[in-house]
């Protein structure tokens, strides 16, 4: 079966971030069918192809201009820190048409931490919702206020648009965008290969301000992965602290700092994980997933995915078990 690649145009302006230019190609080039053939084309450009500056000390020297975001099926904008979209709230004019130009046509439009401002700049945001890293909210919110800006989430997903926060977040839309395009299996591969979590929610708190964990070993990642294992038997607080040898005070605290979430809605974020894998890659009944999971029923798991992600399990397995 002939593979047609899905066309990833990453445009940089000056002032880029290095970590963010490099996360859509790290990311999406690792997402493969299972005989390892690429669903992703990756390339980066700037206006005119000209070198731009990064703020990590170097400049970028890329392959094409324009007309790279005028093809692509996607457009990722990486975050800036500095130039006018950042004390004026503007860009070249060039680049704001092209990138309207892009969204008119249907493709996809993604920013990466601060290139929200140029997405904003370019007036794809006004009347959304959108995020960006939490330390510019202010400002942001001064240049742009027609965005409906929520600083305090990984990611938003506004179908053709989508935002996402500072560094690590990034990886976490790219994550989602291949998840929604091929699957969880592809993307839960994807994740493997780059070594990060396969799946942090949207809605997520974004980490701010927070105490640094404590050091390997002592935390509570061991315990995190024995509830993994046993996702389908009601797995208690106290057993969670007990595995970590905590008390249950302790345990939540420490829990809390490093996932940002609490042990129970961590525990139902990865059932609800692992229930859209089973219903994505296996011939289970609902009542089979909603047991291996540890939702007890086949209602309760229908609940949570009507709440999670406004589908039922049947119609959620129609929709995303296909082949890449």
């Amino acid at each position: 079966m002939t593979i047609v690649r899905h066309r990833v145009a990453v445009l940089a302006v000056d002032h880029v971030v290095g970590l963010d230019l490099g996360t859509p190609s790290q990311v999406f080039g690792t997402a493969r069918t299972e005989d390892g053939r690429r669903l992703y084309t990756v390339d980066a450009c700037t206006p005119g192809g000209r070198p731009v500056r990064s703020t990590a000390g170097f400049q970028v020297l890329p392959d094409h201009g324009l007309e790279l975001v005028q093809a692509a099926d996607t457009v990722v904008v990486p975050g800036i820190h500095g130039g006018a979209a950042m004390t004026d709230g503007t860009i070249d004019p060039e680049v704001a048409a092209a990138l309207r130009a892009a969204h008119e046509r249907g493709a996809r439009i993604m920013s990466i931490c601060t290139g929200a401002f140029v997405l904003a700049a370019a007036g794809l945001l006004n009347g959304r919702r959108a995020t960006t890293h939490w330390a510019y909210a202010d400002l942001f919110r001064r240049l742009h206020p027609a965005v409906d800006l929520d600083p305090e989430v990984l990611f938003i997903d506004s179908d053709d648009v989508l935002t996402s926060a500072g560094v690590a977040a990034g990886l976490d839309l790219c994550l989602h965008v291949i998840r929604t395009d091929h699957g969880s299996e592809v993307a839960n591969h994807s994740a493997r290969r780059c070594v990060v979590p396969p799946w942090r929610d949207g809605g997520q708190a974004q980490y701010i301000e927070r105490p640094v964990p404590r050091g390997a070993g002592t935390g509570t990642a061991g315990t995190r992965e024995w509830a993994r294992q046993r996702l389908h038997e009601p797995v208690t607080l106290r057993e969670l602290a007990g595995h970590a040898r905590m008390s249950v005070r302790t345990f939540t605290r420490h829990f809390r700092s490093e996932t940002g979430l609490s042990p129970t809605q961590w525990l139902l974020q990865e059932r609800t994980d692992h229930a859209r894998l089973l219903l994505e890659t296996t011939d289970l009944t609902v009542d089979q997933v909603a047991h291996r999971c540890g939702f007890g029923t086949a209602a309760a798991l229908r609940q949570r995915l009507h709440q999670h992600v406004g589908v039922s399990p049947s119609t959620y397995r129609r929709t995303f078990r296909r082949s890449p």
